[in-house]
C-alpha cells in the first residue's frame, strides 16, 4: 500500500519494472507507469530541477549533469520515490567530475574535461577541438555544435562500462531502464537524419538507400555486442529521429517507406529475434502519418507524443493506434500548459490525457518531452501528483 497526494490509499501489487515490462507488452497492470528522466527526451534542466529540489527542502549541492548540451539533471532516488517514477537513466557516471557555478545559488557537477569560458557578450562557451556551443547569459542549455562526450574511450571500454551501469541497476534498483548511449557516443539513428538527407530521398534515391545499409549493419553489429553485454539487464533500446515539425511531417511518406523503413525494420527484427528488447523510439512532431509504418516496422515505443502538433489529437492516437504501441509521454502539455499554466491548470491538463491515454493499458506517463528550466516547482509538484492520482486503472 502506498499513500497518494490526496491522502488516498493505493494498492501497488507490482516492481517498478514488473510494471514497465508488463505495460511493454500491453498487459495488465496495476496502475500506469510514471517515469522521469530515464531518456534525455523525458528529463529535466538542471536548473528547474535546482528549483524544485530547494521548493522540496532537498539539498541541492550534488546535482549531476548527464546531458552537457540540454544541461539536464540526473534524477535522484529521493525524487524517484517522492514522484512514484519507475524508471532510471542508464548512464555510466563520469570518470572525472568537477563543479561549475553558471551564475546565482546555482552550482552543478559537470565533466571534469568540460571546461566552460565567458566570452565578451558574457556568454559561456564550451570547446572540444573545433567544436563549440554557447549558453547566453542567463540562459538554461547549449546551442551550437551538440558536444555531449567526454573522455571516452574504445567502442569496447563505453560498452563495458554500460553493461556494468545496466547489471548494477537491475541487481540493485527495481527499476526499468533503455539503452540510449548518449554520453559515449553509442547511439542509434533511425535512418532517417537531417535536411541533407531528406534530399538525398528526392535527388539520390539510391544512393541514401545504399547509404542507410551500410549504416544498418554497423547499427546491428553494433547492437550485437550490446545485447550480449547487457541484454538481459535492460527493457528498452532507444532508435531516434525527429520525422516531424510543429506544423506536418518532415518528408512525403512514400519517400519514407522507401528510403527509412525497411532499415527500422531490419534492425527491430534482429533485435526482436536477439532478445526480449523493446524498440523505443523518439521522435518528435508532426507524425500521425508516420505511425501505422512504424508499428508495422516492428516499433514498440514512441516518445515524446507531441500532442501539441498539427494532427496529433490524443483521442485520435489512442483510438487508432492504442493496440499496437505504447505511448510513452503525451501526458503534459509542455508547449503551452506545463511552463504557464497554474498548478491547478496543470493538474487539469495531466487528467484530461491522462484518462485519454490508460485505459487498456500502453501508455507510460511522461510530460511531451523535458521540463525547461523556467518551469515554477509548483507545477512540476501539481504535474506528478495529478499523475500519479491518475495511474491507478
Amino acid at each position: 500500500m502506498t499513500e497518494g497526494h490526496s491522502g488516498v490509499r493505493k494498492t501497488e501489487t507490482m516492481t517498478s519494472r514488473e510494471r514497465v515490462v508488463r505495460t511493454l507488452n500491453h498487459e495488465p497492470v496495476d496502475r500506469v507507469p510514471i517515469d522521469l528522466g530515464s531518456h534525455m527526451s523525458t528529463g529535466i534542466s538542471a536548473f528547474a530541477y535546482w528549483n524544485l529540489r530547494e521548493h522540496l527542502g532537498l539539498a541541492t549541492d550534488d546535482i549531476c549533469i548527464p546531458d552537457t548540451v540540454q544541461f539536464l539533471a540526473t534524477v535522484d532516488e529521493d525524487i524517484r520515490r517522492r514522484f512514484h517514477v519507475d524508471c532510471i537513466l542508464l548512464e555510466p557516471p563520469w570518470r572525472r567530475a568537477r563543479r561549475w557555478n553558471p551564475r546565482g545559488k546555482y552550482d552543478f557537477v559537470i565533466p571534469a574535461e568540460m571546461n566552460p569560458q565567458r566570452n565578451d557578450a558574457g556568454e559561456w562557451v564550451v570547446r572540444k577541438g573545433d567544436a563549440s556551443m554557447r549558453m547566453p547569459e542567463g540562459g538554461f542549455f547549449f546551442d551550437g555544435d551538440w558536444i555531449n562526450s567526454w573522455g571516452e574511450g574504445s567502442e569496447g571500454d563505453n560498452i563495458a562500462r554500460y553493461a556494468c551501469e545496466a547489471e548494477r541497476i537491475y541487481k540493485e534498483t527495481p527499476y526499468a531502464t533503455n539503452f540510449v548511449g548518449y554520453t559515449l557516443g553509442l547511439g542509434f539513428g533511425a535512418y532517417f537524419g537531417g535536411i541533407d538527407r531528406w534530399e538525398r530521398m528526392l535527388t539520390d534515391p539510391d544512393g541514401l538507400i545504399a547509404y542507410h545499409a551500410r549504416e544498418c549493419e554497423d547499427s546491428i553489429a553494433r547492437a550485437g555486442r550490446i545485447l550480449d553485454a547487457m541484454g538481459k539487464h535492460i527493457q528498452l533500446i532507444t532508435i531516434c529521429d525527429d520525422m516531424g515539425g510543429q506544423a506536418g511531417p518532415m518528408c512525403r511518406p512514400e519517400l519514407v517507406e522507401r528510403c527509412t523503413m525497411p532499415f527500422i525494420r531490419k534492425f527491430c527484427d534482429f533485435v526482436h529475434k536477439n532478445s526480449d528488447v523493446k524498440i523505443y523510439m523518439h521522435n518528435c512532431g508532426s507524425i500521425k502519418v508516420y505511425i501505422p509504418m512504424l508499428i508495422e516496422a516492428g516499433v514498440d515505443v514512441l516518445n515524446p507524443v507531441q500532442i501539441s502538433a498539427a494532427d496529433m489529437d490524443p483521442r485520435e492516437l489512442k483510438a487508432e493506434f492504442g493496440d499496437n504501441i505504447v505511448f510513452w509521454g503525451g501526458g503534459c502539455d509542455t508547449q503551452r500548459v506545463l511552463g504557464v499554466g497554474t498548478p491547478d491548470e496543470v493538474a487539469a491538463n495531466v487528467r484530461e490525457l491522462a484518462c485519454i491515454f490508460k485505459p487498456g493499458g500502453g501508455f507510460v506517463f511522461n510530460q511531451v518531452h523535458n521540463i525547461m528550466g523556467d518551469v515554477p516547482p509548483e507545477n512540476i509538484v501539481a504535474m506528478f501528483d495529478a499523475a500519479y492520482e491518475e495511474a491507478f486503472l
